[in-house]
């Protein structure tokens, strides 16, 4: 068995593909009418549609799971984040673990928690 994407639900399609595009990188591989697919594997999906099949309300900044991205110029990106023209919420300021990584985390536009942080060392395990 394969992990092949991760799907958020999102209010506004338009605003979080700019959003991912702007901040991330992440280009449309596919639009499926309220499903859109971006590169390195994040769909976004029509929160509308979500909730029409879980019959639920979304929580957001529920943090209860985070997408996760690592950037060596995690200074350059700090800055980026600080530069975005729409506001930026913020769980934390870039700050540096006792471990040596730096990290920085904040939400998206609907709530998601994301943490973007500088490489780790791969470890035979992690391979």
């Amino acid at each position: 068995m394969k992990l092949r994407n991760v799907l958020i639900a999102v209010n506004d399609m338009e605003k979080s593909i700019a959003f991912y595009k702007n901040l991330f990188g992440l280009n449309v591989i596919l639009d499926q009418d309220g499903n859109v697919i971006l590169t390195e594997g994040l769909v976004l999906q029509d929160a509308k549609i979500w909730k029409s099949f879980l019959k639920k309300e979304m929580i957001p900044n529920s943090n209860s799971c985070e997408l996760y991205f690592e950037e060596p110029k995690i200074e350059a990106f700090a800055r980026k984040l600080d530069q975005y023209p729409e506001p930026i919420v913020y769980v934390n300021r870039l700050k540096t673990h006792d471990w040596g990584q730096k990290v920085i985390r904040f939400y998206d536009p609907d709530g998601h928690l994301i943490e973007v942080g500088t490489p780790m060392p791969q470890t035979k395990e992690t391979l």
